[in-house]
Order: structure tokens, then sequence, then C-alpha cells
């Protein structure tokens, strides 16, 4: 199989698996609907597992342009590829909240609310900030890779490692998901915005277009610097990288402090769990 079509097939068996515990939980008339912020955590880390377990023999399964873009910055993985790869995660990850949307199309009819429906395919602040949401966004990624990288870095049982990915993922949203919806994947937040903005979906609103950079952005910065800081602080390598993208970073976080607006109005539903 080509690592390309790998990557369009893991990254849609996360959306689907992602998304859907969204929808099951939030859209109206699911059997599943209230199951709560642990039961989207657990959806989602079961999601990266069989991802990976499906895809990780072909392409690695990075299903996540962040951690493509961390792996290149430490030299794990060849530039070349990189758009590749990008462009097929989010191409799977648009097939994917396309499917779940195919699912779950009665419940969509059923569901009055429109932001809850954007909430089956993209991220959203519980507090708009843009400063402050691309911190969490940031930290999260950059969690996301120091533990990909150190799960590496260790021998387990012949198959266990998607798992304890999947518990990785499981564990930043229960514990670090609630600002924003902990997105720490671009893909997977803009391929099922873009399949929000052209689906044929009953009362749906805007696609919050104003937010979407802040989901791409603080996870390609966080993931990029947690691949870095690992390389650094527990290789010795690539610290000049270091270095300089830290002061990339805060120049970046300088500017987002001084244009944003603290609470600035709720643009959805922050009651959704995403």
């Amino acid at each position: 199989m080509s690592v390309y079509i790998a990557e369009v097939i893991g990254t849609m068996i996360l959306i689907i698996f992602g998304a859907g515990v969204v929808a099951n939980v939030n859209l109206m008339k699911s059997k599943a609907q209230g199951g709560g912020w642990i039961v989207v955590a657990l959806g989602w880390g079961f999601a990266v597992a069989m991802a990976v377990y499906a895809v990780g023999q072909y392409s690695d399964a990075h299903i996540n342009p962040a951690v493509t873009l961390g792996f290149a910055a430490v030299g794990e993985f060849a530039w070349s590829m990189v758009p590749g790869y990008i462009a097929a995660q989010l191409v799977g990850a648009f097939i994917g909240a396309a499917i779940v949307f195919f699912h779950f199309q009665d419940h969509f009819k059923e569901t009055d609310d429109p932001d809850v429906k954007l909430g089956v395919f993209s991220t959203d602040p519980a507090i708009p900030n843009r400063f402050s949401n691309f911190i969490s966004e940031f930290i999260g990624t950059a969690v996301l890779l120091l533990g990909l990288l150190s799960i590496g870095a260790n021998e387990f049982t012949e198959g266990l490692n998607p798992l304890i990915v999947g518990f990785l993922i499981t564990a930043i949203g229960l514990s670090l998901g609630g600002p924003t919806g902990y997105a720490i994947n671009p893909a997977r937040d803009l391929g099922p915005r873009i399949a929000h903005a052209v689906l044929p979906i009953t009362g749906k609103r805007d696609s919050n277009w104003g937010y979407a950079l802040i989901p791409i952005a603080g996870p390609v910065f966080g993931g990029v610097f947690g691949a870095l800081a690992y390389s650094t602080f527990f290789l010795g390598e690539n610290v000049t990288a270091f270095i300089i993208f830290t002061v990339v970073t805060a120049v970046v976080l300088a500017g987002l402090r001084f244009t944003s607006k603290p609470h600035e109005p709720v643009a959805s539903n922050p009651d959704v769990k995403n």
C-alpha cells in the first residue's frame, strides 16, 4: 500500500470514530446523547489507536500534520514527503467527516442547535481568546509529540504501542482538552470544517472560519516545539534549532497577546463536547 493512501485511510478512520463519538454524544435522539466528556475523550483515544493499528505498518500512521512536521523537524522524517502526507491527511479527514454526516444524517435533522452540528466537525473554544486558545493547542500538541517520542524510545510487547498512543490521546483530552476541545491536529479540524461548509446539513450555521487558524497554527507550533524539546533535552541534539524556534514562537505569542481581546464574543455553544 502507498504511504499516502495509508495516511488517507488512517486519518479517515480517526475521524469516523472521533467525530462519530462527538455526534453520538451531542446529536438529538442518539441513544448515546449526554454521554459526557469522558466518553468523548475515550472515543478519540480509541480512534487514534485503531487508526495506528490499521496503517502503522505502511506509513507509521502520522495521521496528523503536526506529527509529520514535528518528526521532520528533528530528522525523523524526510521533508520531501511532508506535503504529500499533509495532503493525504486532509483528504482522509474530509472523507471521514462526510461518512459521519451520512451515518448520523437523521440525527442532524432532529438537532436544532447549529452550534452542536458544527461541533461534530470542528473544535471551538469554551472562552474565545486567540492568545489563550493558541497556548492551549500549543501545549496539548507539544505534550503529544513529547509523548510520542518518549513512547517510541521504550520497548513494549509487540503490538501494544498503538494502544499506548491511544491512552496518550485520552490523557490529553481528559486533562487538557476543556479550553478548546483539543484539536491537537490541523487535519482533524480543517478537513471536517471544510466538510461542514460543503455538505448539505439542514439548518447549519457558518463554519466559524474566524477561529479556524488557531487549531492549525497552535498544533503546528506546538508539535514542532515538542519534538525539538525532546530532541534537545533527552538526546542533546538540535539545540540551535530549538533555540531559534523558541524565539520565533515567543514572537508569535507576543503578537497574539497584543492583538487578542480577552473573552471575545462567543462564536458557538461552549457546552458542545468536541
